[in-house]
């Protein structure tokens, strides 16, 4: 995962509410909706157990260390899409101990290289980049009105972007990949074919490619490229990408058709991900 900081997530907790808002005007749904829709479960049946899930997030000290605020703000999230949350008294092992010891219904731990939940009656792990992406995808579509034979260009091949592509296959996108890595690019193409018999453009040139796309992801921790040029009134970008790829004018002028956040349409996803295991 993105190696966040602690300014990046600082006030996350306290505008939750806020954020559900300008997401209902963005996209016609809430945080908690959004993530229902990127995990193909009905809102109505996540808001039947929600209440019923414990979920836990045990701290680790692993690497460059725990950030600052980060588990807190997690619970947050957590709690604001409706599940009990509760962060761990202590870090590492014995942390992960206490999440089982209060019967923690998902367990939600990171790393420097990992962000996952754990479900733990079906053993089964949601990873956070790809909740993001599917998170992600799944808004760009809400804002769009739907992204069937629509064109979409997924900027970074990434575990985000990868999981961001798979969604948009099965939306009916017609989709384009760019990776600095042309590598990258490669294998996620070969994978697309391999799992959905499906042939994806390759991006050679970002630039043009941008100035061609109406519809965007940008999945990338490269600031500053996506700039005024590129965008127009048509313009919609899904970004969850960390520092935003856009620079300061084009975000201007993109206004509401822009989706970023650094951590909440994940962590969400990740949690109904988690719960569809107990649901169905």
């Amino acid at each position: 995962m993105t190696r966040l900081t602690t300014n990046d997530i600082r006030h996350i907790g306290a505008q939750l509410k806020d954020y559900d808002k300008e997401l209902i005007k963005k996209t016609g749904f809430s945080l908690k909706g959004i993530a229902c829709r990127a995990a193909g479960v009905q809102e109505s049946d996540f808001e039947k157990v929600s209440g019923d899930l414990l979920v836990g997030i045990a701290p680790l000290t692993l690497g460059q260390g725990i950030i600052g605020g980060f588990c807190d703000t997690v619970a947050s999230i957590v709690a604001h899409i409706g599940c009990p949350a509760f962060v761990a008294k202590v870090a590492d092992v014995a942390g992960l101990a206490e999440a089982y010891e209060k019967k923690a219904d998902i367990i939600m731990l990171a790393d420097d290289d990992r962000f996952i939940a754990v479900d733990t009656p079906s053993r089964q792990v949601i990873d956070n980049s790809e909740a993001t992406g599917k998170g992600f995808a799944a808004g760009l579509g809400l804002m769009a009105g739907g992204l069937e034979k629509k064109e979409v260009l997924v900027i970074g091949c990434g575990p985000v972007g990868c999981a961001a592509a798979q969604v948009l296959v099965k939306l009916g996108s017609r989709i384009s990949i760019y990776d600095i890595n042309r590598s990258r690019s490669d294998d996620l193409a070969y994978r697309i074919k391999q799992l959905f018999d499906t042939e994806i453009h390759i991006v050679k040139e970002l630039n043009h490619a941008l100035m061609n796309h109406q519809f965007v992801i940008d999945a990338t921790p490269a600031a500053d490229i996506i700039r005024p040029h590129h965008v127009t009134s048509d313009t919609y970008i899904s970004a969850p990408g960390v520092p935003l790829g856009l620079n300061e004018a084009a975000g201007s002028i993109i206004a509401d058709r822009l989706l970023h956040d650094p951590l909440q349409i994940g962590v969400a996803t990740m949690v109904v991900c988690a719960a569809k295991f107990q649901l169905y």
